[in-house]
C-alpha cells in the first residue's frame, strides 16, 4: 500500500516567516541607505547583499522543509563536531577575522561566516537528539543534567573567547529551554540559575566595557557621549515615531546618530518610520510565529521532534526579547540581531535554515 504523503507545512508559520523577511528587506534598505552611501558610495549596498542572503536562506529553508526532520537525528553528532572545529578555527590568528572588536568570523574580504551562529542550531539539534533517548536520566543531576550543561558550557566558553556574549547568551537560553522541556528538575535548574547569575556577574566585572554597558543601562544619561550613547539615540528614534511614524524612509536618527542602524538597532529605525503600529505589527508576527511553533512542539508525535521544535522556537524568542529589550532600554546593550529583520548573512541564513526544519516538523503535527 502506498504511504500517504504528509500534509503541507503550517501556513500561518510560513506566512509569518515570509512577512517578517519582507519587512526586513525593506527596512534594511531604509535604515542602511545613508550609511551605505557614505561608506560604499552605493545606497543599495546593504539591501543588495541582504537580498542575496535572503535568496540563499530561502533555498536552505526549502531544502530543510523538504527533508524529514528525523534524519537530522542521525547527523546531529557530526554537525556539532563540525561547529566546534569551526569555533576553534576562528581563534587561530591568520584564520579568524576580527570585525567589530571580536574574532568571530571566517572568510575572505567582505564575505564571511560566523561559526557561533551555526553553533546555536548545531547545539539545538544535538541536545534534542541526546535528551530524547528512551530512558535518559534527566532527573538525575550528575548523570542526567550535568553532561548537557557541561557541553553547552564548553561551547559558551569558546564563544566568549572571541568574545561574543550576545550569541553565547542566545545559545545558552535555547539550550536551557530544551533541557527544561526534557524534564529537568526545577530545583536543580533554580540552583544552576543562581550559579549562572554569579558567573554572568563575573564576566561583566572581568571586562570594563561590559561593566560600562551595565552602568549605562541603569543611567544612560550619566555618559551620553560614551557608554550611554546607543541607548539614548535609540530612544530618540523611537519617541518621535508616535502612533503611525514619520513615514518610510523619513528617519532622522539613521543620519549617523544610531550606530549601525541596519543591524542591532534596526527596530528603533522601524519604530521611528512606521510608529507604534509598525513596531506592534512586527511583534505580533513574532508572537504568532512562536505560538505556531509551540503548537507544533506540543502536537508532534515524537520526543525528538518536540524538543527540536522547542529549541528552534526558543532560539527565535530569546533573540527577539533581548534585541527589542535592548532597543527600548530594558536591557543592557548586547550585539544581537533581530531575527529575519536585521542585516546579516550568517544570522539570516541560519535562521531561515532552522525555520525550514520547524516547517517540516509542522507537517507531522497532529
Amino acid at each position: 500500500m502506498k504511504q500517504s504523503r504528509p500534509p503541507s507545512p503550517d501556513l500561518w508559520l510560513f506566512a509569518c516567516v515570509i512577512g517578517l523577511l519582507a519587512i526586513g528587506i525593506v527596512m534594511v534598505y531604509s535604515a542602511g541607505a545613508v550609511l551605505a552611501f557614505r561608506e560604499y558610495g552605493d545606497s543599495y549596498y546593504f539591501v543588495k547583499r541582504q537580498l542575496l542572503f535572503a535568496g540563499l536562506g530561502l533555498a536552505a529553508m526549502w531544502f530543510t522543509a523538504s527533508i524529514d526532520y528525523r534524519i537530522w537525528r542521525k547527523y546531529a553528532k557530526p554537525l556539532l563536531l563540525i561547529c566546534f572545529v569551526l569555533l576553534v578555527a576562528v581563534l587561530i590568528p591568520g584564520i579568524g577575522v576580527v570585525r567589530g572588536g571580536a574574532r568571530s568570523w571566517l572568510g575572505i574580504g567582505s564575505f564571511g561566516i560566523q561559526p557561533s551562529e551555526f553553533m546555536k542550531l548545531g547545539m539545538i539539534l544535538f541536545l534534542a537528539s541526546w535528551l530524547s533517548r528512551a530512558g535518559y536520566p534527566i532527573k538525575s543531576f550528575v548523570h542526567g543534567l550535568l553532561p548537557p550543561l557541561a557541553l553547552t558550557g564548553l561551547a559558551f566558553g569558546i564563544i566568549m573567547l572571541q568574545p561574543d556574549l550576545g550569541t553565547g547568551t542566545v545559545m545558552m537560553g535555547a539550550s536551557m529551554i530544551i533541557i527544561f522541556t526534557a524534564g529537568a528538575s526545577l530545583k536543580h535548574l533554580g540552583l544552576l540559575g543562581l550559579g549562572g547569575a554569579a558567573g554572568f556577574a563575573a564576566l561583566v566585572a572581568a571586562a570594563p566595557y561590559r561593566l560600562k554597558r551595565i552602568t549605562a543601562f541603569l543611567d544612560p544619561w550619566s555618559d551620553p557621549l560614551g557608554a550611554g550613547y546607543q541607548i539614548i539615540q535609540s530612544l530618540y528614534a523611537i519617541g518621535p515615531g508616535g502612533l503611525a511614524g514619520l513615514g518610510l524612509g523619513m528617519s532622522r536618527q539613521k543620519y549617523s546618530y544610531v550606530p549601525e542602524p541596519q543591524t542591532d538597532f534596526i527596530f528603533s529605525i522601524l519604530a521611528e518610520e512606521l510608529g507604534f503600529i509598525g513596531g506592534l505589527t512586527v511583534i505580533l508576527l513574532f508572537f504568532i510565529l512562536v505560538w505556531r511553533g509551540m503548537r507544533t512542539a506540543l502536537t508532534v508525535p515524537d520526543t525528538f521532534g518536540s524538543l527540536l521544535a522547542v529549541g528552534i522556537v526558543g532560539m527565535v524568542a530569546v533573540q527577539v526579547v533581548i534585541n527589542i529589550g535592548v532597543v527600548i532600554g530594558l536591557m543592557p546593550v548586547t550585539g544581537i540581531t533581530l531575527p529575519l529583520i536585521s542585516y546579516g548573512g550568517s544570522s539570516l541564513t541560519l535562521m531561515l535554515t532552522a525555520l525550514g526544519i520547524l516547517l517540516n516538523i509542522s507537517r507531522f503535527a497532529r
